[in-house]
C-alpha cells in the first residue's frame, strides 16, 4: 500500500475491522466495517480502531435485521462516529436459492430482518447522518455465479 501511495495512486482498503489498523499507511483510505450482531462477529470489532479513523476514512454497517439497525444507530450516538468520517448503513441483500449454502449464517433466532425499505425509512426516519449503501456487486454480477 505504501509503494502504491508513492506512485502517486488512491488506494483503498475495505476491512472487517478486526485488525488493528494503526500500521496501514495513513494516506490509504480505510473502509472500515463495524459488524452488527446479525453477523455473529460483533465481538470481532476492534474499537481501538476508531482513533486511527480520519476524515477520509469510511465506517461501512452492514445491516440485515431490526436489531442492526438499532445497534448501529445506538453506536453512532454513543462513540459520535459521524464526527469522525463518513458512515454507510449498508443492507444485506438477501442470498436468492442458487447463493445459498448451509456454511452461511441464517437470520439469528429471535431477530427480525429488515427491507430495503424499511431500512431506508428508518434511516430518514431518524435524520440519521449516514448515507445509504447497496451491496453494489449483487446487482452487477448474475445471483448464481460462485465466487461473488
Amino acid at each position: 500500500m505504501k509503494s502504491l501511495c508513492d506512485d502517486g495512486f488512491t488506494v483503498l482498503l475495505e476491512t472487517s475491522g478486526a485488525l488493528d489498523i494503526a500500521p496501514v499507511d495513513p494516506r490509504v483510505r480505510r473502509i472500515m466495517d463495524l459488524k452488527c450482531p446479525s453477523s455473529g462477529e460483533v465481538q470481532r470489532n476492534r474499537w481501538e480502531n476508531l482513533q486511527h479513523l480520519t476524515s477520509g476514512d469510511e465506517i461501512k454497517f452492514v445491516i440485515g435485521t431490526k436489531e442492526d439497525y438499532d445497534w448501529a444507530k445506538a453506536q453512532l450516538a454513543d462513540h459520535n462516529l459521524a464526527s469522525l468520517c463518513p458512515v454507510l448503513f449498508s443492507w444485506v441483500t438477501p442470498l436468492q436459492p442458487g447463493q445459498q449454502d448451509r456454511s452461511l449464517k441464517q437470520v439469528p433466532a429471535g431477530q427480525t430482518p429488515i427491507s430495503r425499505l424499511e431500512l431506508v425509512e428508518k434511516i430518514i426516519g431518524d435524520a440519521l447522518p449516514v448515507r445509504f449503501q447497496l451491496q453494489v456487486h449483487k446487482f452487477i454480477w448474475p445471483p448464481d455465479q460462485r465466487g461473488v
